[in-house]
């Protein structure tokens, strides 16, 4: 509709700017034909006005409004009359001005009606832009708002994830914190071991040196005791050769005397056979056997003592100890050092515990490792174990060769020559292990295998074995990890029932 306004404007423009032959022109032609002077007056003069506008209707037809004849025209130009030039001039005026009139509310027509259609398209435009930009802004809010949703999403995410990674770290910097402080009281706990053990090796170390002073003292009083029974022996062999040289004489002279001669003959020939090469006397056999020291059992089952029980052995003159003989198993002449049956002990010991010994000795207890290391370094020993499940089966693993390092060694274990019913193949370490306890970890694993399976033992890697667990009951003992454990026994799982732990020497 604009456009259709805009191109009619255009041409009512063009038309009105191409009339050549307008009456107006037609007029200051006439007029300036009779005189070139009064068109310039009417050209130059001081209210001089051309007008340019669109032919009326009378001029499209030719003719001018029937006021005058034919001749009036020619007449008044030709006359050149004043007044009748000024009506002419004043009817040409006011039929101009009528027709400006006219136009300019035609005009005005045109106008509103171009501002209307203007309004309108304006509007509907402005409408329709408002629309599109309208949409365009819901399209880009859409996206603004799944964009910022995502990352929102994304800032939830990430804010979650540092919110975890920062918990974690809280947590393992308190670990820290808790480790830092038991390794530190462990260390202080440890030094005031360590100084407590230099002393006590101090005071060890000198009554080492006071023993061998006794010991060489002792030495000295046996061997002059040795002499003087040399001496004794030497003087009774002759007294009995004079006594068989008396009996003799008495003999040819009484035959009573001649049965208390063989009598008393019998009776010397037995103790010459009781006594030693040397000739001890009777008397002196005697004596030295009451006063003579069982180092371990096996001695004592050698001396006749076959019944079990509690026994002192002398590992030296001033070193005894009580120790339980097990004269029965095996052959007999086993001195005990593990003994578990009913529970009743706790095994989850110090190191220092398991160095003395705890327990009774005619219940569970364990002799200690100090001891157990004299016994077995003084001559080579055999191990035994006796295994004994839920069910009543026995069952046994025997170590030809076995020995204890000393303290400085962590009581390291040694065997030699596996063989029993205890399993195919030894659930001990055979190669050696040191010896762990809860408050010394000398295994081969980080995770302190006497915490994790309690007690103490030869853990190496938390190895197959474990005879110092916890104790559980008939019903509770499958499925425990630190139980009283012999794998290749009963399985890694299964607590025993009871375990006897015993030594004698290898040549016995």
């Amino acid at each position: 509709m604009k456009i259709d306004i805009l191109l009619h404007l255009m041409l009512l423009l063009v038309r009105t700017s191409s009339i050549e032959d307008s009456p107006v022109d037609k007029f200051l032609v006439d007029v300036s034909g009779g005189s070139s002077q009064h068109l310039n007056s009417v050209q130059h003069g001081e209210c001089s006005y051309i007008f340019i506008l669109p032919e009326p209707e009378e001029s499209r037809t030719g003719s001018w409004p029937e006021e005058h004849d034919g001749n009036y025209e020619g007449n008044s130009v030709q006359k050149e009359s004043p007044q009748g030039k000024q009506s002419c001039l004043t009817q040409r005026i006011q039929h101009l001005e009528l027709a400006m009139e006219n136009y300019t509310q035609w005009l005005q027509t045109i106008e509103v009606f171009v501002k209307e259609s203007l309004t309108e398209d304006t509007t509907h435009l402005r409408n329709n832009a408002l629309h599109s930009e309208m949409t365009a802004m819901l399209d880009l809010g859409t996206k603004l708002h799944s964009l910022s949703t995502q990352h929102i999403r994304r800032l939830t995410d990430m804010e979650t994830q540092v919110l975890n990674q920062t918990s974690r770290l809280e947590i393992q910097s308190l670990e820290n914190s808790l480790s830092s402080i038991k390794l530190e009281n462990k260390l202080l706990r440890q030094t005031s071991e360590i100084n407590q053990l230099r002393d006590k090796t101090d005071a060890l170390e000198q009554r080492m040196r006071n023993m061998e002073a006794r010991h060489h003292a002792e030495l000295g009083w046996i061997k002059s005791e040795r002499t003087k029974l040399q001496r004794l022996l030497v003087s009774q062999s002759s007294s009995i050769q004079s006594l068989e040289l008396n009996l003799e004489q008495v003999i040819t002279n009484n035959s009573s005397l001649y049965r208390e001669q063989l009598q008393l003959h019998s009776t010397i020939n037995n103790l010459l056979k009781m006594c030693p090469k040397n000739k001890v006397s009777p008397k002196v056999f005697k004596q030295m056997d009451e006063q003579r020291k069982y180092r371990d059992c096996a001695e004592l089952f050698r001396a006749g003592f076959n019944r079990s029980g509690i026994y002192t052995i002398y590992i030296s003159m001033q070193d005894m100890h009580k120790v339980y003989c097990n004269m029965e198993s095996a052959g007999g002449g086993w001195t005990v050092i593990q003994l578990r049956k009913d529970g009743t002990l706790d095994f989850h010991r110090t190191w220092k515990e398991y160095k003395m010994g705890f327990g009774s000795l005619t219940e569970e207890h364990w002799l200690g490792n100090e001891l157990v290391y004299k016994l077995t370094n003084q001559r080579q020993c055999t191990l035994r174990l006796e295994l004994t499940d839920w069910n009543g089966k026995l069952a046994f693993s025997q170590y030809d060769k076995f020995y204890l390092g000393s303290e400085k060694q962590n009581y390291r274990l040694f065997l030699k020559s596996y063989s029993g019913t205890a399993g195919r193949q030894s659930s001990l370490v055979i190669k050696g292990a040191d010896f762990s306890t809860k408050d010394m970890d000398n295994d081969n694993c980080i995770c302190k295998c006497a915490l994790m399976l309690t007690g103490g033992w030869w853990f190496d890697a938390c190895g197959p074995s474990n005879l110092n667990g916890i104790y559980y009951t008939s019903g509770q003992n499958s499925g425990k990890l630190d139980g009283i454990k012999w794998h290749y026994f009963k399985g890694p799982n299964y607590s025993l029932r009871a375990t006897t732990m015993m030594i004698r020497p290898l040549d016995f």
